[in-house]
């Protein structure tokens, strides 16, 4: 017998819970707007899987992405907003109220602030998905701390690759960075860091292929993309860090997109009004912290405005 779900008229439904839907909420519940904000599956998003956060204006010690999110969390829930611990699964912003069908609850909210942000791309090779949380992970926070004393090898070359294989150092007791290109595109401060730690090593020029083992990963395949030369290489554990695509399938035929991202005017409006969204469901080009969590104050005062 299937259960009927609640169903939550609201004022304000945020769907996400990382910088940009955090900051929409302190300012939608500051302006006394009833503000419920859909946490997903995981509170805060990719930023909750940062290990350090040194960026961040007014937090000139270094804090972990889990610790900022929570001052967020703290900010919004003082001024009223209540977070549901749950994930959206279907949308209909074809009338309002609009509908947002979660696992626990319908939602028939009268605006929606859309802050699904982004999630980490695979290699898409043979092996990688038989082998995910048996070597193979795509956050070093989450499990670095089971390679203490291990051999491990990160994929990436930009600031999340680099920051995370130093992040790595701290178990492991080598990291070697297998990037395509022959220099990094990590911030140079980042990189100075990674070349200066005698436990990071680098592999340029070459990818992943094919990854192999038995019960866990043992080994990887790999190619020189200049020469052509092809090998193996022993490892304990893989790290991918290759870059981020939009969460942003839900709303596919119901919103302007372009390769995944919600279209937006500057006031963070979707081409439906009522519907805005911010955050790394419409940035494909700075994804940084203070970014998003502007975006999502964009996006809130606009709604705040449109409905004074």
């Amino acid at each position: 017998m299937t259960t009927e779900k609640n169903k939550i008229p609201c004022k304000v439904l945020i769907i996400g819970s990382g910088p940009a839907g955090l900051s929409a909420a302190i300012y939608t519940a500051r302006a006394g707007l009833e503000t419920i904000v859909l946490t997903g599956p995981t509170l805060g998003g990719q930023i909750s899987l940062t290990s350090e956060i040194e960026n961040y204006p007014g937090f000139p010690d270094t804090l972990s992405g889990v610790e900022l999110i929570e001052k967020f969390q703290t900010q919004a829930e003082r001024f009223g907003a209540k977070f549901a611990y749950d994930s959206s699964i279907r949308v209909d912003f074809s009338k309002r109220p609009f509908m947002v069908e979660a696992e626990g609850a319908v939602y028939f909210p009268e605006n929606v602030i859309l802050a699904t942000g982004s999630k980490a791309i695979s290699l898409d090779i043979p092996g990688e998905k038989e082998f995910i949380g048996r070597g193979v992970s795509y956050c070093a926070t989450c499990d670095g701390f089971f390679y203490r004393g291990k051999n491990v090898a990160v994929v990436g070359g930009g600031n999340s690759a680099v920051e995370e294989a130093i992040f790595l150092t701290h178990f492991a007791s080598s990291v070697t960075i297998v990037h395509r290109r022959d220099s990094l595109r990590a911030d140079q401060i980042i990189q100075k860091r990674a070349m200066e730690n005698p436990k990071i090593h680098f592999l340029w020029d070459t990818v992943i292929t094919e990854i192999s083992g038995k019960d866990r990963l043992e080994e990887v395949h790999i190619k020189n993309i200049k020469t052509g030369e092809t090998g193996t290489m022993a490892f304990d554990g893989l790290f991918v860090f290759i870059g981020n695509k939009p969460v942003s399938d839900l709303y596919e035929g119901q919103l302007e997109m372009e390769n995944g991202f919600v279209k937006v005017d500057p006031y963070m409006r979707t081409n439906i009004p009522g519907v805005y969204a911010a955050g790394e469901t419409t940035d494909a080009y700075y994804r940084q912290v203070i970014i998003s969590a502007g975006l999502g104050a964009m996006a809130a005062i606009s709604l705040i405005k449109e409905n004074n």
